[in-house]
């Protein structure tokens, strides 16, 4: 046990001493890395933070179904009712007539005009059933449910209300939410790659350049795992550096941000819940970036000493 410990010490003092020894290609490859984790922690951030953003404009978009007056209380609660057992359903809210003009006034109260006409021909404003969706992708599904054919007799024409221009504005933020989490899955995949080529072209020429010494060493009866070992520990350094750097520069584009700029917002991108969000998850993104960075250098690592150094398995 005391002998692998002095083996294992001695694979980590290497690999620091070849990190030191190496520091021009280090830096290039450091800085390759620092990009791409970077790019990975903010992508996290900020599908964090549309998802946030998503979820508020999800609980404010509806469907609403508009009843006919001859459609009973007892049927509008049964059709309410099979509403509710969708898992596409976040909510769903039953107005009658007179709850319905309520919220139509409440809506429309600096609109004198038309309260005053809502008023002087009684109540035109039919029973409505209010559905909260808990996706936007599966609001067709809900509008499938209402208008199958018992339930298109119950309500008026033209109902529910995800059709023409509303329609078209809900499918635009579906279509642009989908579209952004697909880019930044397809901006990490691509930069990992890149990082990943990068260090591997590094580790390659570290070994071209302790090629001799690497040759003693296996000379001597040196194991697979002590003379790849120090190539591992040197690239898991430069994981470890890039994480940390990656932190920092997200940290300092934040107060940047928040402080210099006075921004809230960033387009769709909101500023103040993806600082909060950065704060709150600090040591869970550090450990995270840390965990990617270390995980690129050693793979790329070891299949750079794996291809080049032609090793056999033991």
């Amino acid at each position: 046990m005391e002998r692998r410990l002095i083996t294992l010490w001695r694979i980590i003092h290497t690999g620091i001493v070849n990190f030191m020894r190496n520091v021009t290609l280090a830096v290039a490859a450091i800085a390759v890395m620092v990009v791409t984790l970077t790019i990975i922690l903010f992508s996290l951030i900020t599908n964090a933070t549309f998802e946030n953003t998503i979820a508020q404009i999800t609980n404010k978009i509806s469907i609403s179904a508009y009843l006919e007056d001859t459609t009973t209380e007892a049927q509008a609660k049964v059709l309410v009712a099979q509403l509710k057992k969708q898992p596409s359903v976040h909510r769903v809210q039953y107005l009658n007539k007179d709850a319905a003009l309520k919220a139509y006034i409440a809506q429309n109260k600096n609109n004198q005009n038309l309260i005053t006409a809502a008023a002087t021909v009684g109540n035109p404003i039919p029973a409505t059933i209010q559905i909260y969706p808990s996706d936007l992708n599966e609001i067709q599904h809900i509008k499938d449910i209402l208008t199958t054919p018992e339930n298109t007799k119950l309500q008026t024409p033209g109902s529910p209300s995800y059709n023409g221009d509303r329609k078209q504005a809900i499918d635009n933020i579906t279509h642009a939410t989908n579209v952004l989490r697909k880019i930044g899955v397809v901006t990490v995949i691509v930069f990992a790659i890149i990082c990943a080529l990068i260090i591997f072209n590094t580790i390659q020429m570290a070994i071209f350049n302790r090629r001799d010494e690497i040759t003693i060493m296996r000379l001597l009866g040196a194991g697979t795992g002590y003379i790849r070992g120090p190539f591992v520990v040197e690239s898991a350094i430069y994981g470890l550096l890039s994480a940390v750097f990656s932190i920092l520069i997200i940290n300092s584009a934040f107060l940047a941000s928040s402080n210099a700029l006075q921004a809230s917002s960033l387009g769709l991108l909101d500023i103040n819940y993806a600082s909060q969000y950065f704060d709150a998850h600090f040591f869970q993104l550090l450990t995270l970036q840390i965990a990617i960075g270390i995980i690129i250098g050693t793979a790329s690592s070891v299949i750079a000493t794996h291809r080049y150094l032609k090793f056999k398995t033991k």
